[in-house]
């Protein structure tokens, strides 16, 4: 008897040991815990997560240079970011000409517009970019999309890093700063509303988001067609008027080693109907994350396990 009890339990073991092996563990880098990416891979992460099947969790990062620099070495399974960013990472081209790229990324689903947001103290005499020479203005971190993103704009109103006195820290940090007075801008890009500039906005003397229109960008959208024409709504931002700007798609993106399976069956999860309410309900840049508007903006290829449920669906040929 004790023999078949030991055969028993052992019989029993091994079976609890390939449920565990069976469960997928499939993580997101987002970006910092005061931006868009964060709350949006949160609310991903718990409408797709199947319990027992696949476990999808979100967590903080630099963004958008440092997902796709986790992906490549294995760090996380997917990220968020920006279209320019992944195409350039997948090419070869932009900020990795001549550095090792990432041939073997791929396309899960574009998910929602990017607005690059300039952010500057009311009432501090700062109208336009240009501006900007000599003033303290925080470019977000090392590995970020914004910081990709803020060089581009400053370079469009003919400034360079020399010209303004820079700082390399998240929009939190540097909401912090400009409510001490320590900061004059910050440059955020990130669906709006993103809760570090909606929390400066209600606070103290309120906040102006600069204009990035007219000739700077147009020449800007000529250069990179990841930039596209955008406005932000006004009263997006507490005492904010209507801000017409630029964005660029986010993107999540994995690698062309995750498995088809996992991949079809995450993305048939967050576009079916309990995905696509807890989609609206989780944040406003939600109501964006459509199958429609995944297959949008492409500009690599997709997982095959994406390709698979869009194809089904057919808004992919």
């Amino acid at each position: 008897m004790k023999s078949l009890s030991r055969i028993a339990l052992t019989l029993a073991l091994c079976a609890a040991a390939a449920g565990v092996q069976a469960q997928q563990f499939f993580r997101i880098g987002t970006g910092g815990t005061a931006g868009t990416y964060y709350p949006v891979g949160g609310a991903i992460a718990n409408a797709v997560s199947q319990p027992g099947k696949i476990v999808v969790t979100a967590q903080a990062s630099n963004g958008s240079v440092a997902n796709v620099t986790g992906i490549a070495g294995g760090a996380m399974e997917s990220g968020f970011s920006q279209a320019d960013v992944a195409t350039w990472a997948q090419k070869g081209t932009g900020i990795y000409e001549g550095k090792p790229n990432v041939p073997g990324l791929r396309l899960i689903a574009n998910l929602y517009p990017e607005s690059v947001h300039v952010v500057v103290k009311k009432g501090a005499g700062i109208k336009s970019v240009a501006d900007l020479k000599g003033k303290r203005v925080a470019l977000d971190e090392p590995g970020s999309g914004t910081l990709v993103n803020a060089r581009a704009v400053l370079a469009a109103y003919g400034l360079k890093e020399a010209d303004i006195k820079p700082e390399y820290i998240k929009p939190n940090q540097a909401g912090d700063k400009m409510k001490d007075g320590s900061l004059d801008a910050f440059f955020f890009t990130g669906g709006a509303p993103a809760g570090a500039i909606a929390e400066l906005a209600a606070t103290g003397s309120g906040i102006d988001i600069l204009p990035i229109d007219g000739p700077q960008a147009e020449a800007l959208v000529k250069a990179s067609p990841f930039f596209a024409p955008d406005t932000i709504a006004a009263d997006t931002y507490k005492g904010v008027g209507q801000v017409h700007t630029l964005a660029v798609g986010a993107q999540w993106v994995t690698s062309d080693k995750a498995d088809a399976n996992v991949v079809y069956e995450i993305v048939k999860a967050l576009y079916g109907d309990a995905g696509q309410k807890a989609m609206a309900a989780g944040h406003a840049k939600g109501k964006f994350i459509t199958k429609e508007n995944a297959v949008k903006g492409a500009g690599i290829p997709f997982h095959p396990g994406a390709e698979k449920f869009y194809k089904e669906a057919g808004v992919l040929k």
